[in-house]
């Protein structure tokens, strides 16, 4: 290398030969352009979709509390845990299928990049309004839903209240029927028969 550098400076410092570098890139990028001509095409990055919410509702209890038998033969979608058919991989349980799923990986896969998109002034405004109008309307449905549960508390109240009127009858009935002899009965074993009952 020693047709690199300037040796004729009588400086005792290294002088690099700029022209001679200058060369030498512009023979690298030939080559380069050469063999990208021949070899397949220099691979451009894939420009990936900004990461969006779910649009389906994850199964995670569509299996739960079921048996199921498993061979060796049986496929990966089959058996036991969590199978992502975009990955195709088996997960053990469900917090570690949560995290595959909202993982790098995974999305990936699904071809997108774990950017999100900045929302702009009026998409939050928006978000607001939408927000605030859910309010109003579940505000309303609990409204009639405490109408429907004050209604039926009511009924409650009046069937108890019914029930416990014609115990009250019973009772009377029952008092002024009591004719029999209460040391016969006494006697007999039947001493407190037709006064205890259960409330």
């Amino acid at each position: 290398m020693s047709g690199v550098y300037d040796t004729t400076v009588p400086d005792h410092r290294r002088k690099w030969d700029r022209e001679e570098y200058e060369k030498l890139a512009q023979e690298r990028l030939k080559e380069l352009e050469d063999s990208s001509d021949s070899e397949e095409e220099i691979k451009i990055p894939v420009k990936r979709e900004l990461l969006k919410p779910r649009d389906y509702k994850v199964d995670l209890d569509s299996k739960l509390g079921k048996s199921q038998v498993i061979t060796k033969t049986t496929p990966a979608a089959q058996q036991g845990g969590y199978y992502c058919n975009v990955c195709d991989c088996v997960v053990k349980d469900s917090i570690n299928f949560l995290d595959h799923i909202n993982g790098k990986k995974h999305q990936r896969n699904l071809g997108m990049s774990m950017k999100i998109e900045r929302s702009s002034l009026d998409q939050v405004k928006a978000r607001f309004e939408m927000n605030k109008k859910k309010k109003e309307e579940k505000k309303k449905d609990y409204d009639f839903e405490e109408r429907v549960k004050e209604l039926q508390e009511e009924e409650e109240k009046q069937k108890a209240y019914k029930k416990e009127k014609r115990k009250e009858r019973k009772r009377k009935a029952e008092d002024s029927d009591d004719g029999g002899d209460p040391d016969m009965s006494a006697i007999m074993g039947f001493s407190g028969f037709g006064t205890s009952k259960k409330k």
